[in-house]
């Protein structure tokens, strides 16, 4: 051991600092319950004070005294515990996840191969096959963990062009312009991944969403003769299962039909709302989904497990072998088990299928159902809110946990309606201690909730437009109209 570095840089494997080590560990522990549980007296999104400053040290500090400054650093974070943070898709996790992620953290595996990951490379492969079966794919299906919805996104329809255009070696050369189609309403990160497939942006041909935000069948079929006529060439195209702004659920069996007809990949991206597959009551809105060659899906989402937390499955696993796999010559090969590193984008990976693993077991499908209708009670609730009141309008019926509103007030000409909402969005946070968050959807300001929190109540939601009616009374002065 180099004698300059402090007694507790690392953990003794002969155990001669576990008794200073254990102590550093449970006064961490500590801060960090301390933190969690006094998260509701914190704000949602917090101002910034000064930083610690990111300057590297010349010389070796003392670890306990830096939990001062890390508790700066926590005090001034997104606060996705709060009950009135609900601007975004980034719930409070569970319990088990933060564990797992712990232990996960302190075994620090890597998930490129069974060699150096012997349990998490058996178990992750295992979970994902269950959870793919759940989605209705079939005995042959199975998936990755990734480090988010966008890597997984890239990874489905890397593999679709590798096997709709034959082109794993020699790629795009000589290629008709391919395309991919996808509704207006898709994320971004089909974009990027045709910047990065060597389509570039305009690769993406965006298809019409309808009034609640749902791509449309007929557009689909117009695009896709479009495409045909200017000598392009569709392969895949990308349905969303709740769209990042108002939740939205594309028609996937219509989808799923063109894209038969077409010989088209059909790739659904449920970073999000493919959560519902744990809701009996809730499942039926994912009617299509079963048929996708490729799904996209975010525990660290509406599962509460703590990013990151995502997934990419696939209809049948042999795609991966045949149309994307790189051997790596310095790895050993197991008969029965693949070196998930050669099937996937990443290749050194946190095993992130400890804390999802745990999660799962400790909710169950039936605790997880239960969260799901929660959210859906409350969604109820506020839209009834919304309902109530002449001057809020929502942008479409909510099929989600999502609800997405605007204040129209009559006392202002349209043109200020942008300015008003955010202005609305401000005064919630500071005076209601609510962060909203405020996208724009068809050209407009809108201001969107996501209603994931389980200690997010009516009572909350009733104070939140009780102080929306009171900030309505004097729209006109405020805006200094």
């Amino acid at each position: 051991m180099v004698l300059s570095l402090p007694e507790n840089a690392f953990i003794d494997p002969s155990g001669h600092n576990q008794a200073q080590i254990s102590s550093l560990l449970k006064a961490t522990a500590d801060q960090i319950l301390d933190y969690l549980s006094s998260a509701a007296t914190h704000p949602p999104l917090p101002e910034l004070d000064p930083l610690p400053l990111a300057t590297i040290p010349d010389q070796p500090g003392d670890l306990a005294e830096l939990l001062a400054p890390l508790q700066r650093i926590m005090t001034q974070s997104m606060n996705p515990a709060h009950p009135g943070y609900i601007g975004h898709m980034d719930p409070l996790p569970t319990t088990a996840s933060l564990l797992g992620d712990w232990v996960a953290a302190a075994l620090n595996n890597n998930m490129l191969s069974v060699e150096m990951s012997p349990a998490l490379s058996r178990l992750e492969p295992q979970l994902m096959a269950e959870i793919a079966q759940m989605f209705g794919l079939g005995e042959r299906s199975g998936g990755l963990l990734v480090s988010g919805g966008s890597l997984a996104n890239l990874q489905a329809l890397t593999v679709a062009r590798n096997l709709k255009l034959n082109c794993l070696d020699q790629g795009l050369i000589g290629q008709v312009p391919p395309v991919i189609l996808a509704s207006e309403m898709a994320h971004t990160s089909i974009q990027k991944a045709a910047m990065v497939l060597g389509l570039g942006r305009q690769g993406v041909i965006p298809v019409a969403a309808d009034a609640q935000g749902q791509m449309h069948p007929e557009a689909l079929e117009n695009c896709l003769q479009a495409c045909l006529r200017a000598g392009q060439r569709p392969f895949a195209v990308v349905a969303t299962a709740g769209t990042t702004v108002t939740g939205s659920i594309d028609p996937l069996l219509a989808i799923h039909r063109l894209a038969r007809s077409y010989n088209l990949w059909f790739h659904v991206d449920a970073a999000y709302g493919g959560a519902l597959i744990f809701s009996p009551d809730q499942s039926y809105r994912l009617e299509g989904i079963h048929l996708a060659d490729s799904i996209t899906f975010n525990p660290q989402k509406w599962l509460y497990v703590t990013k990151t937390c995502a997934s990419v499955l696939f209809r049948d696993m042999t795609w991966l072998q045949d149309h994307f796999r790189i051997s790596a010559p310095y790895m050993n090969d197991l008969a029965d088990w693949t070196n998930l590193g050669e099937i996937a984008l990443q290749g050194t990976r946190h095993g992130d299928s400890l804390k999802l693993w745990l999660a799962l077991q400790h909710l169950g499908k039936a605790g997880y159902a239960a969260l799901i209708e929660t959210s859906y009670d409350l969604t109820r609730s506020m839209v009834d809110y919304i309902d109530q009141r002449s001057h809020l309008t929502l942008a479409c019926t909510p099929a989600m946990n999502l609800v997405c509103f605007r204040s129209c007030p009559r006392a202002l000409p349209e043109s200020q309606w942008d300015r008003w909402n955010s202005h609305l969005q401000k005064e919630l946070l500071k005076a209601g201690q609510v962060f909203l968050s405020l996208p724009w959807w068809r050209g407009q300001r809108w201001l969107k909730a996501v209603l994931l929190n389980p200690y997010t109540t009516k009572e909350h939601i009733g104070q939140w437009f009780e102080l929306i009616d009171t900030l309505s009374v004097s729209v006109g002065t405020d805006l200094g109209v």
